[in-house]
């Protein structure tokens, strides 16, 4: 007897779409580690003290995926794409809880050369301002950031998740990198 090949991170995600609530449980073991790679590229420049681990920032970001309810995703890096987004609201929810943007203690995030900053540490409160200015000039640019940067996506990754060309994201991916680095010095000033 044959066994039928195992199903697909898409094919289970639209299970869970068409109302199999296995579907994400299903999914969510495969693509676990990328989802932490995620999580421990937000909290690799945490605080000392800071009580979230890349573990749980997974788990609560499932948590909230499952309690809005069966979404439709495209691909696998639509998937990732929407978790990453989730795992950088709630860091943000998270360090504006503690005031982090009054008394710079919060959590930090290093933005090297792929967003045109030179080894410098950003209170993520204020990148995240930033990124959702960007998001009300350009939502897609806003998305691409977070896509390449925070979810560590390919620009092939990113065109296929967006369904773009990569000469598209090559070029919206390079606008937006300048106007954060354009915000980000003003907001120094």
């Amino acid at each position: 007897m044959l066994t039928p090949p195992p199903k697909t991170v898409s094919e289970l995600l639209a299970n869970w779409h068409a109302g199999d609530d296995e579907g994400l449980r299903s999914a969510l073991p495969l693509v676990y580690d990328e989802l932490r790679r995620v999580a421990h590229r937000y909290l690799r420049k945490e605080r000392p003290d800071h009580t979230l681990q890349s573990t749980a920032l997974v788990h609560e970001a499932y948590l909230r995926l499952e309690k809005q309810g069966a979404a439709h995703f495209q691909n696998r890096e639509h998937f990732l794409a929407i978790c990453a987004q989730l795992m950088r609201q709630i860091l943000v929810e998270y360090a504006r809880g503690r005031g982090a943007a009054k008394r710079d203690g919060g959590l930090k995030l290093t933005l090297d050369d792929a967003l045109a900053f030179k080894a410098r540490d950003l209170n993520l409160v204020a990148l995240d301002d930033a990124l959702n200015e960007l998001a009300r000039l350009d939502r897609q640019q806003s998305v691409i950031v977070e896509l390449r940067f925070f979810a560590g996506l390919s620009i092939e990754e990113t065109a296929r998740a967006l369904t773009l060309s990569p000469t598209t994201v090559k070029r919206h991916w390079a606008s937006a990198k300048l106007w954060l680095h354009h915000q980000m010095k003003a907001k120094d000033a």
